[in-house]
């Protein structure tokens, strides 16, 4: 069993991240390093089948990297798994993340519009030749002295487009390595006071790139959904420690 299969095992059962729940929709506050549909690698826990094991016809409406948490919709039905997929399509979905990135970054409603490449195998690329229209708009909400906390409101739905965008304005998301973005170390924020023990390696205060589904607003059938997902943990407790380090 994998690491993080065994970080699975820790996490709350299915029913203890549901948000919200009416006979049509579940909304739920995904955990980090739990995917959000069947993985090409296998691997038996997914939101996915757990979302199925509670509800025959459960079906992902959309989908988060595995390592980004917040708000994922499930429909419990087919009629409105097709509503909400039409709603995404149309771009009727308003969505909002949090993410934590590299450097003090003065964005007031950035729009960031390069076109993205899916080049396969989860790598994507910026394309201004073959790439597909994505558009991401900015907007720093907290500083500190060496990060800032951003919000990012995608107004497409390309692979990893607020991480490839955010990267473009050398403002990379802590954590993503992917995207050249480096994690979080107590000992650099930390100057006095900080020690490990003997043969000790210090660990990263968050161990995945810091990147939150904080928000969605939708309607189908002229009813106005609007759900707020809070901070995990982890991300929380990174905010918590450049409050009190890097302020």
């Amino acid at each position: 069993m994998s690491t993080n299969e065994n970080r699975l095992f820790k996490f709350p059962k299915f029913t203890d991240l549901i948000i919200f729940e009416d006979d049509n929709l579940i909304v739920i506050n995904k955990p980090p390093f739990v995917a959000s549909l069947d993985e090409r690698e296998g691997g038996e826990v997914n939101i996915l089948r757990l979302a199925k094991k509670y509800v025959d016809d459960a079906q992902v409406c959309h989908r988060l990297d595995k390592e980004t948490s917040g708000i994922l919709l499930i429909a419990k039905n087919p009629e409105t798994y097709r509503a909400v997929s039409m709603a995404f399509e149309r771009r009727k979905v308003d969505k909002t993340y949090h993410a934590i990135i590299s450097g003090t970054h003065t964005f007031s409603n950035l729009l960031v519009d390069l076109p993205i490449l899916n080049q396969g195998n989860r790598t994507v690329s910026i394309d201004r030749a073959n790439g597909k229209r994505a558009e991401t708009v900015f907007n720093s909400i907290r500083y500190f002295n060496h990060y800032t906390l951003v919000e990012c409101k995608p107004v497409t739905g390309r692979m990893h487009q607020i991480r490839i965008h955010l990267a473009t304005q050398r403002a990379a998301i802590v954590g993503d390595s992917m995207y050249h973005g480096k994690p979080v170390y107590l000992s650099q924020i930390k100057k006095r006071g900080f020690s490990l023990g003997k043969d000790q390696e210090e660990q990263p205060i968050m161990k995945r790139f810091a990147l939150h589904a904080k928000e969605i607003k939708f309607e189908i059938d002229g009813k106005l959904f609007h759900f707020v997902a809070e901070y995990p943990k982890d991300f929380d407790t990174l905010l918590k420690q450049l409050e009190k380090f890097d302020s």
